[in-house]
């Protein structure tokens, strides 16, 4: 039997079609995983089905005040997933300019590492979270969004102890920093060390509940850890670090010389400013990390 007795009507267009709209369908749900968009999306998805038996069991009311509702469904739904078409669009636009965009992030990347040295140096305490393939849309909504270009600048700027966003956790998506002061879910896995103060316990929590990344400088001691699918490693030096993000988000973080102290002993001193409840990595646990 010939395959175009089979399908008589499918074609090398009707399978283009069929392919571009699983596209479009698999971008959109991989845009709302994990976000509180999937939660509208399920109570959008009930709705449909309330509007399918109104027709079925011909509920007259309830189908004429759909009929009403119905023409602003558009409208309503380019409102609700209004960041999630943005993050779509804007990701499509890096896939169109992959070889560009990935050694942007490269260097992007790199300025992490240079910040985390200079933060070790000074014992600043610092929490960075760059997010993978699961959304953080919940966590960037509980702190101040920036959507700025990450640089070792902008991190440097914002871990300041006297900077008004220093506390909490810089999120990272690609080579933007999209919000700052962001608050996450401390780990309550009791196997712990009591040393791990407040800090290093949301950076591993988020990495419990996402497939995130987190590096965490400590302000007791200036150790540098990596927190990722539940785990820290502590204690990693410059290179190391490098090396781990470098294997762990599949790109080539390159050398390049790292930041020296500062050295007048301002600007990054820990002692201008005491991190309020909730950021510290000792404010919680006596002796904290010594």
């Amino acid at each position: 039997m010939h395959a175009a007795g089979v399908w008589p009507h499918l074609t090398v267009v009707s399978v283009l079609d069929i392919l571009v709209v699983a596209f479009i369908m698999y971008e959109f749900l991989a845009q709302i995983r994990g976000t509180r968009a999937a939660l509208i999306l399920v109570g959008a998805s009930v709705a449909g089905l309330v509007f399918y038996f109104s027709r079925v069991f011909g509920f007259t009311t309830l189908n004429w005040l759909i009929a009403r509702v119905f023409p602003y469904a558009a409208f309503i739904v380019i409102v609700i997933f209004a960041p999630e078409i943005r993050e779509a669009l804007a990701r499509l636009g890096r896939r169109l300019t992959l070889a560009s965009s990935s050694g942007a992030e490269a260097e992007a990347y790199d300025d992490i590492v240079m910040a985390a040295s200079l933060f070790s140096q000074n014992q600043t305490g610092a929490l960075i979270v760059i997010e993978r393939e699961i959304g953080l849309r919940t966590y960037v909504e509980s702190g101040v969004s920036l959507e700025a270009h990450l640089s070792y600048d902008l991190l440097a700027t914002i871990f300041r102890p006297s900077a008004p966003l220093h506390d909490g956790a810089v999120i990272v998506h690609g080579d933007r920093i999209v919000a700052a002061a962001c608050f996450l879910p401390l780990s309550m896995n009791p196997v712990l060390s009591t040393q791990l103060g407040t800090r290093h316990r949301a950076g591993i929590g988020i990495t419990e509940e996402t497939d995130a990344i987190s590096i965490i400088v400590s302000e007791e001691t200036g150790g540098i850890s990596l927190a990722v699918a539940g785990t820290i490693e502590r204690d990693l030096t410059v290179e190391r670090l490098r090396e781990r993000m470098g294997k762990l988000l599949r790109r080539y973080v390159p050398p390049t010389p790292m930041p020296t102290a500062i050295a007048d002993g301002r600007g990054m001193d820990e002692s201008e400013t005491e991190m309020p409840m909730g950021s510290s990595d000792s404010h919680l646990k006596p002796g904290g990390e010594r």
